[in-house]
């Protein structure tokens, strides 16, 4: 893929993302943002470890985490933390099921699509392991959304 392609599927990628968000409802978004913000900042830190011990690799250069992995930290990463979170928060079971599901898609049939296309390409993990990078951080996200709520009622 060129740079200019991969700099417009990177663009369209945070820009749908973002407008999906819109759906979720105004209620949940509010409830819902500070603990997506804050999974979607250690993402952000855990994303620059991973290029940094290249777990990945982006195919086109400018090879930075602008151009790479952030459109993925701040688009889908974000609204993939608010779904699981509206539909799956208060039956962690449900909530992790959900979370397996979405990150199975992005870990097995998007990566491989993404080498396919010349997008990037796991290079030190394996795509079960890249599946676990994702899938452990849900219960982190519930964990804090669940600190949140309960600071909420105490107040």
């Amino acid at each position: 893929m060129s740079y200019k392609n991969q700099r417009f599927f990177n663009i369209c990628m945070v820009v749908l993302s973002w407008i999906s968000v819109a759906f979720i409802g105004a209620n949940n978004i509010r409830r819902f943002f500070p603990a997506t913000i804050i999974i979607g900042m250690l993402e952000i830190l855990n994303g620059l470890l991973g290029k940094k011990r290249k777990w990945w690799v982006f195919y086109k250069k400018p090879n930075s985490y602008l151009s790479g992995e952030l459109s993925y930290n701040i688009g889908p990463f974000i609204l993939i933390s608010f779904l699981t979170l509206k539909f799956g928060y208060g039956n962690f079971k449900k909530f992790m099921f959900l979370s397996a599901l979405i990150h199975a898609f992005f870990a097995f049939p998007f990566a491989y699509l993404a080498k396919k296309i010349k997008l990037f390409s796991l290079v030190r993990i394996n795509h079960l392991q890249f599946f676990f990078y994702y899938l452990l951080k849900a219960p982190i996200l519930y964990f804090i959304q669940f600190l949140f709520d309960k600071k909420e009622k105490a107040l």
